[in-house]
């Protein structure tokens, strides 16, 4: 049977461990052969530079071939049917990886696919980001359970799939966020069943130096993603007080690490030297985009 991934919960958590493992061994000098004839077509619906370049080399450098399809060439629901178009990709290639605007664009995609769809984005989740974050992690820390992640800014997609991820390895999630832009009840829901059975804390606030004090992660990300940008000078005024800088930063363990999934906005939700501090590892977490999503086409493609 076909596997998807929409949601980072669609692992276990012995699946995470084994792909942090596999990516791991493979990242030194990856088997050219491992995915020979296989063929991977991107669908994107949105810009990318990270998510549609480390697809692309990782099927290079594994012996596939990748094929990107931008949205005039496709049109998702408007020049097709989504179901037409995975229907139809269905017989030419082995896998999709589809960056949409809507969470609901992926399920019509896997539903009327006999090929695995990965989610490369979608504005509930950004499970491929989450899993490489615990790669980065599991690397400069040589483990997952019981470490602090605290995360600083919006209830997006990248902190839905943080949140869930570290639920599921046991590592502590705290977010402070604004009201109104808080994580999303639905995916609050899911993280605190999965927290209970890993032992993972939670803390939700208003206020970011109550999570980052004494965490082992600080981690942040745009106040405006795309699609949202009609709200962006809201959003400025309801972020103002929720910027990641060296003050912020000195109140977490002396040995944390700083985390962003780029692109990142200098000045707005992180200080203008921040990248380049001794404790960022946001351009590690780039470059393990690659490696993890290795690991997972060499598990999901058939």
């Amino acid at each position: 049977m076909k596997r998807d991934l929409l949601s980072v919960s669609d692992l276990s958590r012995e699946e995470i461990e084994q792909l942090i493992e596999q990516a791991l061994a493979i990242k030194p000098k990856p088997p050219s052969h491992l995915l020979s004839g296989k063929v991977l077509a991107l669908i994107f619906e949105k810009p990318s530079l990270r998510t549609r370049v480390s697809f692309d080399v990782a099927m290079h450098q594994l012996g596939g071939h990748a094929i990107y399809l931008p949205p005039d060439e496709v049109g998702l629901g408007k020049r097709e049917r989504v179901s037409d178009v995975a229907r139809t990709l269905s017989r030419y290639v082995d896998g999709i990886a589809a960056r949409t605007f809507s969470h609901n664009t992926l399920h019509t995609l896997a539903e009327h696919s006999s090929i695995p769809v990965i989610n490369a984005l979608s504005d509930l989740e950004h499970p491929c980001q989450a899993l490489s974050d615990l790669l980065t992690i599991y690397e400069k820390k040589g483990k997952l359970s019981g470490l602090t992640l605290a995360f600083i800014g919006d209830g997006n997609n990248v902190a839905n799939s943080l949140f869930l991820a570290a639920s599921l390895v046991g590592m502590n999630f705290y977010i402070a966020s604004p009201p109104g832009y808080e994580i999303k009840p639905e995916i609050l829901k899911q993280g605190k069943k999965l927290a209970a059975s890993s032992a993972s804390q939670i803390k939700l606030t208003k206020k970011p130096a109550e999570v980052v004090k004494g965490a082992d992660i600080v981690y942040t990300d745009v106040w405006t993603s795309m699609g949202q940008e009609s709200e962006a000078e809201k959003r400025r005024l309801a972020f103002s007080t929720y910027k990641v800088d060296n003050k912020l930063l000195d109140l977490a363990k002396g040995n944390a690490l700083f985390m962003h999934p780029l692109p990142a906005h200098q000045g707005e939700e992180i200080s203008t030297e921040l990248l380049d501090d001794p404790r960022s590892v946001v351009f590690d977490q780039a470059e393990n985009r690659l490696h993890l999503q290795k690991a997972l086409l060499v598990q999901m493609l058939p």
